[in-house]
């Protein structure tokens, strides 16, 4: 068999409202989001597993917000008092500046300065309590602000996203194929996307379109 040569193109990331599935899921973590304005002391930490959105949702209220948006293993270096004059930051994946003493003094200091008068909103795996961090002041805020959690994704939510990938790649697929990879496959939205770029790959390569067999094998059903 030929096999055509493929290539991994980077694909681009839509971060608008109406790429964001709702469902119960994280209805309640959109709903806390939205209604920012109203956060007790400005602040909300937002926890979820891996791939379940947080990132989406950081950057939907980033664009209302005008939020500026840095990992937490950035703060080190970064410009406290510039973020903090934007009046809104989200720091993202902050669970990872524990045990990182720059990093948890940075986050200290950016979390002092924007809610004195601006809004503050951390994401996160899990909640503060179990980061382990060695700044006690830093935990004793973070613990302090209200928390919103993303739930793993549901067959729902992981059916619509299947099938938003597979029609940006311009892929035709069985409709029955999207409730096989649902009760298969990892439950993340990373594993969608590394699926969906997978059968892809595959089935450009092999020439043929992609099926339930050709997903069985990918999944070693």
């Amino acid at each position: 068999m030929i096999r055509q040569l493929t290539f991994d193109l980077p694909a681009r990331t839509a971060w608008r409202r109406e790429d964001f599935f709702v469902s119960p899921a994280n209805a309640a973590a959109l709903a806390a989001l939205d209604d920012w304005r109203n956060w007790p002391g400005g602040k909300m930490v937002l926890t979820g597993p891996k791939g379940s959105g947080k990132t989406h949702l950081a950057r939907l209220w980033a664009a209302e917000t005008g939020a500026a948006v840095l990992p937490a293993r950035g703060l080190a270096e970064a410009d406290l008092p510039a973020l903090a004059a934007q009046g809104a930051v989200a720091v993202e994946d902050a669970d990872e500046a524990a045990g990182q003493g720059d990093c948890e003094a940075a986050l200290f200091h950016l979390h002092n300065l924007v809610t004195q008068a601006g809004h503050l909103l951390v994401t996160a795996a899990t909640p503060p309590r179990d980061w382990q961090l060695k700044l006690p002041d830093l935990a004793s805020r973070l613990q302090a602000a209200s928390l919103s959690r993303i739930e793993a994704p549901d067959d729902a939510l992981l059916s619509a996203v299947l099938i938003k990938l597979f029609a940006d790649r311009q892929l035709a697929v069985p409709p029955a194929l999207i409730p096989y990879l649902v009760q298969r496959m990892e439950r993340s939205i990373d594993a969608a996307r590394d699926l969906v770029a997978r059968l892809d790959a595959r089935s450009l390569a092999e020439g043929r379109p992609i099926t339930r067999a050709m997903a069985a094998e990918e999944l070693g059903d």
